[in-house]
């Protein structure tokens, strides 16, 4: 029984060694195979890229200033989603088409998502010829090497403000609200006033005017329950939700009368 145990424990190591060096060899070819690949693609002419990321102790206060211009624009980046829906029709479009939703008491159709997306579109479809003038004031010469940095920011804003200022429709009370806010004087003209001050009217002034229009979307739909209800009450169905009743009257009367059609060509025209 000894003798057996001690020649299948030599047996096993045997093996073991055998297997280890077999791993080591192909290790090794493996290795050598690998450097002949990357020394082959180097001759070759085949770019490969070195990528280094480092942090390290600033040395001056201009890698101290490029590190926080960095971070500026990255948080830039990451609100920008937010920037172009407040300085842009988005804002106005998205909530009228919300307050048409619940106006038509719809729950999942048409989703979020294709709403916004028809949102989305139509801002591009009113921006267009703003997205333009910064085009060919702006980018193209800032790419070209006409412009600076300073003119570039300039350049593209000057659109951006004098579209939101033309939105809002004579009605600066916003702007006086946020001049005072501010504790900056009473400006003479459009140019003076500053664009942290526009930006923020211009929003005010955006939802103003989209619940005005929800509250004249909502005046005919109201009716419409008000009719269905006041049936059902006299027919004795109180435990029969109204709702459940009247809208499919109020898709009937919105698809009669071409109600998407006429939202949108009224949204474009309300930004003319």
């Amino acid at each position: 029984m000894k003798r057996t145990i001690v020649f299948w424990g030599i047996l096993l190591v045997l093996l073991t060694g055998q297997a280890i060096s077999v791993y080591s060899q192909d290790t090794t070819n493996l290795e050598e195979r690998t450097i002949e690949a990357v020394n082959t693609g180097i001759d070759n002419g085949i770019n490969i890229p070195f990528i280094d990321l480092a942090v390290r102790q600033a040395n001056d206060n201009q890698e101290v200033t490029l590190s926080i211009q960095i971070l500026i624009f990255l948080a830039i980046l990451t609100l920008s989603p937010s920037i172009l829906i407040l300085t842009t029709p988005f804002l106005r479009i998205a909530i009228v088409f919300d307050f048409v939703k619940r106006a038509l008491s719809l729950q999942q159709v048409p989703p979020t998502q294709v709403l916004m997306g028809i949102a989305l579109f139509l801002t591009f479809f009113i921006m267009w010829p703003t997205i333009q003038e910064v085009n060919d004031t702006a980018f193209q010469p800032f790419s070209n090497g006409e412009i600076g940095l300073e003119e570039l920011y300039n350049n593209a804003s000057g659109p951006m403000r004098l579209f939101m200022y033309r939105q809002m429709q004579g009605n600066h009370d916003n702007i006086q609200l946020f001049m005072r806010l501010r504790g900056l004087p009473k400006p003479a003209n459009f140019s003076e006033v500053p664009t942290y001050v526009l930006v923020p009217a211009y929003v005010l002034s955006e939802l103003t005017v989209a619940f005005k229009i929800g509250i004249l979307l909502f005046i005919p739909f109201i009716v419409i329950d008000m009719v269905v209800a006041s049936i059902l009450m006299s027919m004795g169905m109180i435990m029969l939700p109204p709702v459940m009743i009247s809208m499919p009257f109020k898709i009937i009367l919105f698809v009669l009368v071409d109600g998407w059609g006429l939202i949108t060509q009224q949204l474009i025209a309300s930004f003319g």
